[in-house]
């Protein structure tokens, strides 16, 4: 065997022994890594509060018939004008009241052999309050029978009704984050305790969106506001 065939030989040696070593450090890492990776909880933290609405749109929405498009208009009119005078007879800004643009429907057309109505046209239209006085519209609302008295044909139906919201939302989000926050901490010490380990740092954390529903059928001018968020920690011996 020549020199130069022992020399490459040893190098050949060397070099595997450095693979080997640097192999076998790498693994130990990446070994280490996963193990620290999977000591670790995720937990959901709570945070929920009962709020008061704070902003109402009462939609008040009428129809009216005539046979000739002047007399429907004049109808109209009429009974836009009798819906203001009671929103404003029970204190209700003028700003606060809005009215939409009617909607006309010839009823004489597409018959196809039915009876023809009496009068020709029908329309609809919606005197609306925009307001943040909650109370003044629940206390309005029943007194709408005024109104039907008065012969204006209100409409019950569910597109047209009143709605209760809740817009301080900002106002609140930091302490419910906060609330939220501190009850994932909670069952995550709780489980750390029960686990033998001790509670470390946040690895990960994402808050989910803010949820505003009535709080029942019965009273929708009350909300529940609800988060939760999710907080991965990491658990130490």
């Amino acid at each position: 065997m020549t020199m130069g065939t022992r020399i490459a030989m040893v190098l050949a040696a060397l070099l595997l022994a450095v693979g080997l070593a640097w192999g076998g450090s790498y693994v130990g890492r990446a070994a280490e890594i996963w193990r620290d990776a999977g000591r670790s909880v995720a937990v959901k933290g709570l945070a929920e509060r009962e709020v008061a609405a704070d902003r109402s749109l009462w939609p008040l929405h009428y129809t009216v018939t005539a046979d000739d498009l002047v007399a429907l208009q004049a109808a109209l009119a009429r009974d836009e004008a009798a819906i203001r005078a009671f929103l404003e007879g029970r204190g209700f800004a003028a700003g606060d009241i809005a009215a939409t643009s009617p909607q006309v429907t010839d009823r004489f057309a597409n018959l196809y052999g039915e009876q023809r109505p009496d009068e020709r046209y029908a329309a609809e239209a919606t005197v609306l309050v925009r307001t943040a006085r909650v109370d003044a519209v629940k206390q309005a609302m029943p007194h709408t029978g005024e109104l039907v008295r008065a012969g204006v044909v209100l409409s019950t139906n569910y597109e047209y009704r009143t709605e209760f919201l809740f817009t301080a939302l900002e106002a609140i989000k930091p302490e419910m984050i906060a609330e939220a926050t501190a009850d994932a901490r909670r069952a995550a010490e709780q489980f750390a305790e029960d686990s033998g380990s001790r509670l470390g740092t946040i690895r990960n954390a994402s808050q989910g969106y803010f949820s505003i529903e009535d709080l029942d059928s019965y009273t929708p001018d009350r909300k529940r506001v609800r988060v939760v968020t999710t907080i991965d920690y990491a658990l130490e011996d």
